[in-house]
């Protein structure tokens, strides 16, 4: 039996958008709503680069990554052709106005994922050639 968690009101989440839910483990989660009103729940990783999908586009029934405008589908998190792979998706109950999400699935669906880390090229080594005539440390 599913235990659901009282996450905002509908009403919380902007149209054509959506509101992250932070985890005591791992990613936080994306909680969107598109044009009709469905509301969906991704992990907010795009699985190209890791991109923060809550600060995508919503249109229809998908949503658009900021950073190379991949096309995720929210029903199922699942990168749109020619685009490859997905991010997982978390089961939704809207009760009464109030969005809900699965105890079970907020605490081990995508518990091991991370986002890519960002930072310097690597440097190269001593005696190897540099493309910046040693310019650069």
């Amino acid at each position: 039996m599913t235990t659901w968690k009282a996450i905002c009101s509908v009403e919380d989440i902007p149209a054509l958008g959506a509101r992250r839910v932070a985890r005591p483990v791992g990613l936080d989660v994306a909680v969107f709503k598109n044009a009709a009103g469905e509301v969906f729940a991704l992990l907010d990783r795009c699985p190209h680069k890791g991109g923060p999908l809550s600060q995508g586009i919503v249109f229809g029934n998908s949503v658009a990554c900021p950073l190379h405008n991949w096309t995720i589908g929210l029903c199922n998190g699942q990168a749109a052709a020619p685009d490859e792979g997905s991010t997982p998706a978390f089961s939704v109950k809207v009760d009464n106005g109030q969005v809900f999400l699965s105890e079970q699935e907020l605490a081990s669906v995508g518990t091991d994922l991370t986002r890519p880390v960002a930072g310097p090229a690597r440097r190269t080594g001593a005696g190897t050639a540099s493309t910046c005539g040693g310019h650069c440390a």
